[in-house]
């Protein structure tokens, strides 16, 4: 690392949990985050901030003045920009060493393969059942852990799904979707626009600790943060042997 880095990431180099090797794994790993909204913007700061060497961004949306509340990785300058556009530029402006790729594209089964194949990590921010099911899937065909959140009103929830190491994946957990009016949108229901900000920090901290081996990461648990209350929980996830995605054939 140059002299520079050295000097910006000397607070990770300084844990015991990441030190130089694992700052120097960060520096090599390669993360792509589906979404560039409420929670894909803080985990996008903070991935960049942390000194990933190579960050992707899927996203087809362009940003409005409704999405401000929320994901702060844009501005009101870039209202009408595409996201993806707006996220690197900002990610420039927080550190010139992250190399970042853009996607604006939607994820779809005709390109997820060959989106998700080039990385190590991904992340998905994405607001719909349609896209986190095909994450999934992707990820699991391509053994790529997958750190998926999700929020609405004043909770969220978080988990690491990697059934390639022993975990369950995200089907397994949610075999299928909830009913229509069950799960609404963010649009439908409303958020709290702070609770983007810590379950998009969670997915960071997560894929920090993914990538460098420090701690415990979420593999088989489940992270739920109630912010009108100020509660956190956290439970147990079990892999099901009849999963259609990872289960045994």
């Amino acid at each position: 690392m140059e002299p520079e880095e050295l000097e910006r990431y000397a607070r990770h180099i300084i844990l015991r949990e990441i030190g130089g090797p694992g700052q120097q794994k960060l520096r090599n790993a390669r993360v792509l985050a589906i979404g560039a909204g409420g929670l894909g913007s803080p985990a996008l700061m903070y991935l960049a901030a942390a000194g990933v060497g190579t960050i992707g961004i899927v996203d087809d949306d362009v940003v409005s003045l409704s999405n401000l509340q929320r994901q702060v990785l844009h501005s009101t300058d870039a209202i009408g920009t595409p996201k993806v556009d707006s996220a690197i530029a900002a990610i420039n402006r927080i550190n010139p060493h992250v190399n970042v790729i853009a996607h604006p594209v939607r994820l779809t089964a005709e390109n997820a393969t060959g989106l998700v194949r080039d990385y190590d990590l991904v992340l998905d921010g994405s607001d719909n059942f349609d896209t986190r099911y095909l994450v999934n899937r992707t990820c699991v065909a391509l053994q790529k852990p997958l750190i998926s959140a999700a929020m609405s009103q004043w909770e969220g929830q978080i988990s690491l799904y990697d059934p390639a190491h022993g975990g369950p994946c995200y089907e397994c957990v949610f075999p299928e979707r909830p009913a229509e009016g069950l799960a609404p949108t963010c649009a439908e229901a409303g958020v709290m626009g702070a609770l983007a900000g810590v379950m998009g920090s969670m997915m960071a901290g997560e894929a920090i600790k993914q990538i460098t081996g420090a701690g415990e990461v979420l593999r088989g648990k489940m992270m739920i943060y109630d912010a009108l209350y100020g509660e956190s929980r956290k439970m147990g996830l079990q892999k099901r042997k009849d999963c259609p995605v990872c289960g045994a054939p």
